[in-house]
C-alpha cells in the first residue's frame, strides 16, 4: 500500500509533532534535583515499566549513545536537541521524497490547510459578480491555457492590478494624546517548526462608550535605534471580536487595515464592554530562514578572575529578549510578565514561593525583576550548569534566535488602545497558537466584504476575494455535501508573494464548510503587482 502526499499531511495533522519543551518538561520531571541528568537506573525504571512500555534493549540503545551519556547518567537536554534534529530531518526527506511526483507536487495540502464548518451559522453567501466557468484574460493581449489536467471541469480566474503603494497615511490617529485615555502592551508573533504563529491575546476593557483608536506594530528594540530590524517589514493586524457573545460565536467587530507606514490601526466607535484583541499576520513575511551558520555564536567566557562571564552579544540578545517580555514596558518584568516567558521556553510557570526566592537573589524593583537581574539569572544558569549552553540555546531559539544570535523567528509588536472618553484596559491573557476563533474572523470579514465569483451554475463553490491596499485574501466557500478539491494557479501574478510560498498548490475543502485558501503581498512595494489565480476544481 503506497502513501501518497496528502495521506502524509494528514496523519502530520492529526499528530502534530512534539515540540522540545514538552520533551524537556517530560524529562525534568524524573530528575528531581534539577542536575540536568538522570541516572540510568531510574530512566530504566521509568521507561519499561509506565506508558508505552520500552524492552531493555531498546533502552540500552538510548544509554550506549556516548554523546549524551557518561558515567551511568543520561543528559536529557543533549537527547532532546538530538531527538528534534534527527526528526526534522526525517520530516524533510520524506517531505522530499513525496515531492518528486510531479503530480504530487501540484497537490501540496501540508500544514497550511486549516478547515472549519460555518455553513451552519452563516447566511448564504450572495455572489457580487457575474458567473464566469471560463477563464478570462490575464493581461493585455494574453489568454488562459486551457488545462492539461481532464479531471478540472471548471475554472474562475481572478485579476487584480494594484499599483505601488503610497506613503500617503490613510489611518488618522489622534493628535493629542493628552486628550485622550491610552491603554499599552507588547507582544510578539513566534514562528514554531511547523510553520504555525504563536502570538499574545488580549482582552480589552471599555468602561463606557467612546470613539477608540487601535494600532499595532512591530517593535524597534532600543539597541536597534537606527539599524534595520528585518521583523519591521512583517505585516500585522488585530482583529476585534465582542466579548459579548458566547465563546463559540464571539462576533467580529472589525480589523486594523488602515495603514500609516508600518503601523495598522482602525478608528471607530465601541460601546462599553469586554472585547478580544486577537494579533494576526499573514505569513507572506514571516517565515523560515533557510541560512548557513558558519559559526555559532558565544553566549559566555571566562573572566580575569576565572569566573564565567556573558558576552556582548549574548547580553545585547538578552537586553532584547527582556524588552519583548516586558509587556506593558515599564522597564521591568512582573510575575505574570515572566511566566508568559516561562511557559514560552520551559513550558512551566513560576509561582509565588518561587518568584520570592527569585527576589532573594537578583536584583528587584517594586516586585518586579530589572533588567541587570535577567541577565544575573541567566549567569547563574549557566554557572550552575558548569558551562552547559543547552539551557540558554533552548531559551535562545525559543524566542526566535538562530545559532548566528540573530532575531529571525519572532517579530515583536506593540498595541495602542487611545479611548476618547474613557480609560481602555488591556491585558495579555494567553500565549498560544491562532485558534478557530481567528480563522473565523478573517473569513467572514473577506466573505462580508470582499468580491465573489461561483465556480457553478449552481453556485454551490464560491470564490471570496478581499483586497486592501497592501494585501489580497481569498476564501473558498463549498456550500455543497461533499469535500471539494481546489487546485490555485499563481504563475502569472507579477511582484507577489503569497504565504505559502508556492505558485501552484491544492487545497481541500470540507462539506458546508469555508476556509482560507492564501494571503498575498507585493514583494516590492514601490512597484506595481498583478494579483492573477486561476481557481480549478479537481474534484
Amino acid at each position: 500500500m503506497s502513501l501518497n502526499f496528502d495521506d502524509f499531511c494528514f496523519i502530520l495533522k492529526k499528530e502534530p509533532p512534539v515540540q522540545k519543551t514538552e520533551l524537556l518538561k517530560t524529562f525534568a520531571k524524573m530528575d528531581v534535583n534539577n542536575n540536568g541528568y538522570i541516572l540510568h537506573s531510574e530512566l530504566c525504571s521509568v521507561l519499561t515499566t509506565k506508558g508505552e512500555k520500552m524492552t531493555l534493549d531498546e533502552v540500552n540503545a538510548i544509554t550506549e549513545l556516548t554523546e549524551m551519556n557518561n558515567d551511568g547518567k543520561f543528559y536529557y537536554h543533549k537527547f532532546c536537541k538530538s531527538y528534534m534534529t534527527t526528526n526534522e530531518q526525517c520530516l524533510k526527506s520524506a517531505v522530499e521524497k513525496l515531492e518528486v511526483d510531479s503530480k504530487l507536487k501540484c497537490r501540496q495540502f501540508g500544514n497550511q490547510v486549516e478547515i472549519f464548518s460555518e455553513m451552519a451559522e452563516s447566511p448564504d453567501s450572495k455572489p457580487k459578480s457575474e458567473r464566469k466557468t471560463e477563464p478570462t484574460p490575464l493581461l493585455k493581449g494574453g489568454h488562459c491555457k486551457p488545462s492539461s489536467t481532464p479531471s478540472r471541469k471548471i475554472s474562475v480566474t481572478s485579476t487584480i492590478s494594484m499599483g505601488a503603494i503610497s506613503n500617503k497615511s490613510k489611518l488618522i490617529e489622534p493628535n493629542a494624546v493628552k486628550e485622550w485615555h491610552c491603554a499599552y502592551s507588547k507582544g510578539c508573533f513566534f514562528l514554531e517548526d511547523n510553520d504555525e504563529v504563536v502570538s499574545h491575546k488580549y482582552k480589552l476593557l471599555l468602561p463606557q462608550r467612546s470613539t477608540v483608536c487601535i494600532t499595532i506594530k512591530p517593535v524597534c528594540f532600543s539597541q536597534m535605534e537606527g539599524k534595520c530590524s528585518p521583523w519591521l517589514a512583517v505585516d500585522t493586524a488585530l482583529y476585534i471580536l465582542n466579548e459579548n457573545e458566547t465563546e463559540e460565536k464571539l462576533k467580529v467587530v472589525n480589523f486594523t487595515e488602515l495603514r500609516n507606514k508600518e503601523t495598522f490601526g482602525w478608528r471607530g466607535e465601541l460601546g462599553a464592554g469586554d472585547y478580544w484583541l486577537i494579533p494576526f499576520t499573514t505569513g507572506c513575511r514571516f517565515k523560515k530562514m533557510k541560512k548557513q551558520i558558519a559559526k555559532e555564536a558565544k553566549l559566555i567566557y571566562e573572566d580575569g578572575n576565572g569566573c564565567l562571564a556573558l558576552t556582548k552579544e549574548f547580553r545585547t540578545a538578552l537586553s532584547e529578549i527582556f524588552e519583548m517580555i516586558d509587556l506593558d514596558g515599564n522597564g521591568f518584568v512582573n510575575l505574570e510578565e515572566y511566566n508568559f516567558f516561562e511557559m514560552r521556553t520551559s513550558g512551566e510557570t513560576c509561582d509565588e514561593e518561587a518568584w520570592v526566592i527569585c527576589k532573594q537573589n537578583f536584583e528587584t524593583k517594586n516586585n518586579e525583576l530589572t533588567k541587570q537581574g535577567f541577565m544575573d539569572l541567566n549567569l547563574m544558569e549557566a554557572s550552575d550548569r558548569g558551562g552547559d549552553l543547552s539551557d540558554l540555546w533552548i531559551t535562545l531559539t525559543s524566542m526566535g534566535y538562530n545559532k548566528a544570535m540573530e532575531l529571525t523567528e519572532a517579530c515583536p509588536f506593540s498595541i495602542n488602545i487611545y479611548a476618547e472618553k474613557c480609560k481602555p484596559q488591556i491585558k495579555p491573557i494567553c500565549l498560544e497558537t491562532s485558534g478557530g476563533q481567528l480563522k473565523k474572523a478573517i473569513c467572514m470579514n473577506v466573505v462580508n466584504k470582499g468580491d465573489a465569483k461561483p465556480m457553478d451554475n449552481s453556485e454551490t463553490i464560491i470564490i471570496h476575494t478581499y483586497r486592501s491596499d497592501t494585501r489580497i485574501t481569498s476564501v473558498i466557500e463549498n456550500k455543497t455535501e461533499d469535500k471539494t478539491i481546489i487546485h490555485l494557479n499563481n504563475e502569472r501574478s507579477k511582484n507577489c508573494v503569497n504565504n505559502r510560498r508556492l505558485s501552484t498548490f491544492a487545497i481541500e475543502v470540507a462539506p458546508k464548510s469555508m476556509m482560507v485558501c492564501q494571503h498575498v503581498m507585493p514583494l516590492n512595494e514601490q512597484e506595481e503587482w498583478i494579483y492573477n489565480c486561476i481557481y480549478s476544481v479537481l474534484s
